[in-house]
């Protein structure tokens, strides 16, 4: 009977690590091209002229994403397709849940409770405000709505891609709203100092680096469009701005999960 429950076991055991390698076979592919769009994304997005101009590596692999989806990739897409997949569902997922466990709390104290409360006000009320704009003035549908309120209210483009597998987002779905936090987030980065700097001339609000860069992390949505734009101003104001942006951040999985 040992002899016999051994040799079962055996067999569970090859045909677990068949089924494995056949897998790892089929995923290889896709994992593979994810790796060959993101590495020269990373490297792109480490140049002084994109940082400069607000376009993260994350950004700039979307795009490259967005051409090859238009090009070659359904000529891939029978031996890419799964990997692809896997790298959209589930490594986006972990790489947002390791991004945002760089955030100490030590760090979410430097911005304060008033920090924190304000990120979750303009959280809340600019998805609220895509909601019923979107919907209601502009008519657009439901998942693209979405799509643009998470983008625009929590961390960009990644805000997108981690909230298209729960809505079935099509791909022009996603198109429209990477697009629209892109625009609308480089154009944060030279509206945020200009206005910093209007206010301070008419001393219309006696606003701090330090809370002017808050107001900066609360509200521009890649990471590196808001280092342009609060660098742009010193140093304080960006280092409260990139902390209450990682608070931001840290805020997507409980939004993901309602």
């Amino acid at each position: 009977m040992s002899a016999l429950n051994y040799a079962n076991d055996a067999e569970l055991h090859s045909c677990a690590k068949t089924t494995l390698a056949a897998r790892a076979r089929r995923l290889l592919p896709g994992l593979a091209l994810s790796g060959i769009i993101a590495w020269p994304s990373i490297e792109l997005g480490k140049l002084a002229w994109t940082q400069s101009h607000g376009l993260s590596a994350l950004t700039i692999a979307i795009m490259l994403g967005i051409v090859l989806g238009n090009t070659l990739f359904p000529l891939l897409a029978p031996s890419c397709g799964a990997g692809v997949s896997f790298s959209r569902q589930n490594l986006l997922r972990l790489g947002i849940i390791l991004y945002g466990l760089r955030l100490t709390f030590q760090d979410i104290r430097m911005v304060g409770i008033a920090g924190v409360a304000i990120d979750a006000v303009v959280l809340t009320s600019t998805f609220a405000l895509a909601m019923v704009l979107g919907t209601k003035l502009f008519k657009l549908d439901r998942n693209t709505v979405i799509l643009i309120g998470a983008g625009s209210s929590i961390c960009g483009a990644a805000a997108v891609m981690a909230t298209e597998p729960l809505v079935r987002g099509r791909a022009e779905q996603v198109t429209i709203a990477v697009s629209t936090v892109v625009v609308f987030g480089t154009l944060a980065i030279f509206l945020y100092p200009l206005l910093y700097r209007l206010n301070l001339h008419w001393q219309l609000l006696g606003t701090a680096p330090s809370e002017f860069g808050i107001y900066i992390g609360s509200t521009t949505h890649e990471v590196a469009q808001v280092v342009a734009a609060a660098k742009s101003i010193n140093q304080d104001a960006a280092n409260s701005a990139v902390i209450a942006k990682m608070v931001r951040v840290m805020m997507l999985a409980p939004f993901l999960i309602l």
